[in-house]
């Protein structure tokens, strides 16, 4: 029997949010208690810098499998609706080696990102956070809107995007889902975004800080989520001296965080900045927010074991609800460019 191939659809209709939320709690604690693997991703160059191609292995004991993300991140322009991280996951039993699964990797990323950023702040975040305030207005922004709004009270929404039209449609959009109690505005500026906010998620590819650490309100929690590879930044120096720093793999950031390492070179914050990763606060292994004043910060650069688990979970629901197709049911091609059926399950 060939490996299920499961696009896009598939991973919306079975991973709804608050159900990864819940599952990628479970795997930061696995990965804190050493019952996962998650080496550093490697990534090569597209000739020219244009983008890059990235490799992300894994391993879980608990479901028993081990795996890959293969990603391209080609930043799109503006107006291109292409989203920028395209690839697959790909799944494989860690007893015999078999390919279970080959499974769309950009609507897992855009879940799982958020799911993740969603555990940070149920678990770091005041309990009354109502004020959220999102920089950027692609596919990660919707999902933080979706997920913070799962785990604390929101009821006010400030988005703010360089482009003004996505931004509106976003609100729109946000509209739609979240309901009409929830006042959803765009801002002119990332300042205006983040006046007296309670939860900021920054999720755009900026290359330059946008938010410093003035404008930023004691008491607050961000999830900095964009800047996931050398070369981006969302957060200034001072804001993250100013924070209580946690991390979803201390490896990961040092070694990919620009936000982490910028201010570390600066001289603004010592190795020991970070306090712990997401699964140790979660074991109990770190403490968390010690106060109502205290501005708490994770940094999110994206891991492999995260994809795993996401896409173990909707291959096992689609495996025993029927969904998909096996890899052996493609149709082949006839060598004539015309595409002829394949053979049957």
């Amino acid at each position: 029997m060939g490996p299920l191939v499961l696009g896009e659809r598939e991973v919306r209709d079975l991973l709804p949010m608050q159900e990864c939320i819940d599952l990628m709690a479970t795997v930061m604690r696995a990965l804190a208690e050493n019952t996962a693997v998650q080496p550093l991703r490697s990534k090569f160059p597209v000739e020219g810098g244009s983008g890059f191609l990235a490799l992300m292995p894994a391993l879980l004991a608990t479901p028993r499998v081990l795996g890959a993300k293969i990603l391209s991140i080609f930043p799109n322009k503006e107006g291109d609706p292409r989203p920028s991280h395209q690839g697959a996951v790909l799944l494989f039993d860690r007893d015999d080696g078999r390919p279970l699964a080959f499974v769309d990797a950009t609507s897992i990323t855009e879940i799982r990102t958020a799911a993740v950023s969603a555990v940070a702040t149920r678990a770091l975040a005041r309990d009354d956070s109502s004020t959220l305030a999102i920089l950027g207005a692609g596919s990660q922004a919707h999902a933080h809107a979706i997920a913070m709004h799962l785990v604390r009270p929101v009821s006010r929404v400030r988005i703010w995007n360089r482009s003004v039209e996505r931004a509106r449609h976003l609100v729109a959009r946000l509209e739609g889902e979240l309901g009409r109690t929830v006042d959803i505005r765009t801002c002119e500026t990332p300042r205006e975004a983040v006046y007296q906010a309670d939860l900021v998620c920054t999720t755009t590819s900026s290359r330059e800080p946008i938010v410093q650490a003035s404008w930023i309100e004691e008491g607050t929690h961000i999830n900095a989520v964009g800047a996931a590879t050398p070369g981006l930044r969302e957060l200034d120096s001072a804001l993250v001296a100013r924070c209580r720093l946690y991390v979803d793999r201390r490896e990961s950031t040092t070694n990919e965080a620009d936000e982490y390492r910028i201010p570390l070179a600066e001289g603004a914050i010592r190795s020991d900045h970070i306090v712990g990763e997401l699964g140790e606060l979660l074991i109990g292994r770190t403490p968390g927010r010690r106060d109502r004043r205290e501005i708490t910060l994770f940094k999110s650069v994206g891991l492999a074991v995260e994809d795993l688990a996401s896409a173990y979970s909707v291959f096992a629901q689609a495996q025993a609800g029927g969904r998909g197709f096996r890899f052996r049911d493609a149709a082949p091609s006839r060598g004539d460019g015309a595409v002829g059926p394949g053979p049957a399950a």
